[in-house]
């Protein structure tokens, strides 16, 4: 962690409330900060923990200071101003676990700057739990807590020390581009914002990516932002209306070299986090359809192990399952599960699947004296006991969940419940996560297209509609899109996909040709680019890393909430303001809108 290494510069205090040790004893000081815990005894003087942004130091009142009464009757969280001379702790009140823990701060004059009311939240970095909404709506005080100050100081250093790096080291230029943009089908819902020009409106971007093309057409070379993106969609855990991505850009390059760029630059910052850097360079690398039929993810957990194995030809005749047809079966063996699991941990992962599009699961419990048990009819339990035995991975004291479906949907299904049980291992004790490594993994060779939710009949972009097809697949590009790898990457942190990139379609004809004969769009939407490709547009690519994830996981946190000062609640509401919020009918007529209710009324 990076510090000022003058914090009292610009400021009315000597020192920080983290800064004082026995060296400074004997010193006057002025210290500013909330107070933070209070300890009183009955006809004796009492103590206060003055904390700051730095650190706390322990304050001692004399039962005949003219400011006792005044403090006694402080409340806490209320600021404070206070001059006094530094002493040693006695030997029986030193706190070893309190860097300014060795000495006190004997008041000689306070001034009260703002005295706080009642708080409807504590601020606790241990013991106490409030509601998350709670925490949201009083935000500024909560921000108070240690944890969040280091995450969002961490971020910072982080942020700076990612500049560093691409400016000073690989030669990048730092762009700002617009957030007001037009709509264009991109694939996420977009922020509409009304003009006062009748029936006209901007969207806010998902994203700088047409930006970014256009800074290399337009000869940039080498482009970088922090970028500010937006999606309308519902939030949760992992995801925010509005975040923030480490967006660049690259032309004359291919994706080993803008892989090669996001490995030095992560391990150059590294050393920011305070953590052992453990993935070997370069980075390991995995192929989509491996990491799908092998850990049920695009973006697994490569920390412990559990692979899912396709067992469809020793037993996919017990379930009506053939390769041929696209039907097979899968199953996960879950280490020590028998041994670990009573019936209420089945119950949750049979619950599980059953929310995991419906899926259903054979659980074998393998006894130690051998015996296989499992919800399912004796005949089938031995039947698979007889086809499976011989698999040199099953042993006593294992669960084995078996899986069969379409295509990837038993792999899936098992990658969720791979890691749904891995959850449930570690509450028993048995950690198969380190929360101290970090395993950075490249999924690559993704298909370029795949069919709709709502139809098998519609092609999508399965990331965006401008990277391009692998150089072997342009063959069969328009005769087989669903066959065609992009030249699409992840990057994957424990589990979770922190970046994605590509090498974009530069020839105008190729582009032109994906939106209009694969993915059916009016091409005009994209003029301003098409216009651009074909001004002289030089091979280019990049990516984006979502800066708000990476994080969280560095933070150790599941929530990006933790790592953003004022985040949106679980349903997108910004609890702390009141946003988004109404507006009159006189302000919506400026923008040439009228709302629904009051057409109603009317």
């Amino acid at each position: 962690m990076r510090w000022c290494s003058n914090l009292v510069i610009y400021s009315s205090r000597s020192h920080t409330c983290g800064e004082l040790r026995k060296e400074h004893i004997g010193q006057t000081v002025e210290l500013y900060g909330w107070v933070r815990h209070i300890r009183r005894y009955v006809n004796g003087p009492f103590f206060l923990t003055l904390h700051d942004a730095y650190g706390s130091t322990q304050l001692l009142v004399e039962k005949a200071s003219p400011f006792y009464k005044i403090l006694e009757q402080l409340s806490v969280e209320s600021v404070i101003g206070i001059s006094g001379t530094v002493n040693v702790r006695p030997d029986g009140m030193i706190n070893k676990n309190m860097p300014t823990g060795e000495i006190e701060v004997v008041i000689d004059n306070v001034k009260v700057v703002n005295a706080a009311e009642e708080l409807p939240i504590q601020v606790s970095d241990k013991g106490y739990k409030a509601k998350d909404e709670l925490k949201l709506q009083y935000r500024y005080v909560d921000l108070r807590s240690s944890n969040l100050q280091q995450n969002l100081r961490l971020r910072s250093n982080i942020v700076m020390a990612m500049r560093k790096f691409l400016i000073d080291r690989a030669g990048f230029v730092e762009v700002e581009t617009p957030t007001l943009f037009k709509r264009t089908p991109e694939g996420a819902r977009e922020f509409l914002v009304p003009t006062r020009q009748p029936e006209l409106f901007y969207t806010l971007v998902q994203s700088p990516q047409q930006f970014k093309q256009l800074l290399m057409v337009g000869g940039l070379d080498r482009y970088f932002q922090f970028a500010r993106c937006y999606r309308d969609e519902d939030s949760r855990a992992d995801r925010q209306p509005e975040f923030t991505q480490l967006d660049l850009e690259m032309s004359f390059v291919n994706q080993r070299a803008i892989q090669s760029l996001i490995e030095d630059l992560i391990q150059d910052i590294w050393p920011v986090t305070g953590y052992k850097f453990s993935t070997p360079v370069p980075f390991p690398r995995m192929s989509f359809t491996e990491a799908v039929t092998k850990y049920g993810s695009d973006k697994p957990d490569v920390r412990y192990d559990m692979k899912i194995n396709d067992i469809t030809a020793a037993v996919g005749h017990l379930f009506h399952a053939d390769a041929d047809k696209n039907v097979t079966a899968c199953m996960c063996i879950v280490p020590d599960g028998e041994k670990y699991f009573k019936r209420p941990e089945f119950d949750q992962i049979h619950d599980f699947a059953k929310r995991n599009d419906g899926g259903k699961i054979i659980m074998l419990r393998l006894k130690e004296d051998g015996n296989w048990k499992g919800n399912a009819s004796v005949n089938l339990i031995q039947n698979l006991k007889t086809q499976l035995q011989n698999e040199k991975a099953i042993k006593s004291g294992d669960l084995v969940i078996i899986a069969t479906g379409m295509n990837y949907k038993p792999n899936l299904l098992l990658g969720k419940l791979r890691t749904f049980c891995a959850d449930l291992l570690e509450t028993k004790g048995i950690q198969l996560r380190n929360p101290n490594e970090f395993n950075f993994l490249w999924v690559e060779d993704f298909p370029l297209f795949s069919t709709s939710n709502e139809s098998d009949s519609v092609i999508e972009s399965t990331h965006h509609p401008f990277t391009a097809p692998r150089e072997e697949d342009i063959d069969i590009l328009f005769s087989d899109p669903l066959q065609v790898l992009g030249q699409h990457y992840d990057l994957v942190l424990n589990g979770n996909e922190v970046g994605g990139g590509s090498i974009r379609a530069h020839d105008v004809n190729l582009q032109q040709q994906i939106f209009e004969k694969i993915l059916k769009v009016n091409a005009s939407q994209f003029e301003h680019l098409l216009k651009g490709l074909k001004s002289g547009c030089p091979p280019h690519g990049g990516i984006a890393l979502g800066f708000d994830r990476f994080m969280a996981v560095l933070c150790k946190s599941n929530s990006l909430r933790d790592v953003i000062a004022f985040p949106k609640s679980a349903s997108g509401k910004d609890l702390l303001t009141g946003a988004p919020s109404t507006v009159n009918d006189e302000y919506l007529a400026e923008y040439h809108i009228r709302s629904v209710s009051s057409l109603k009324t009317n």
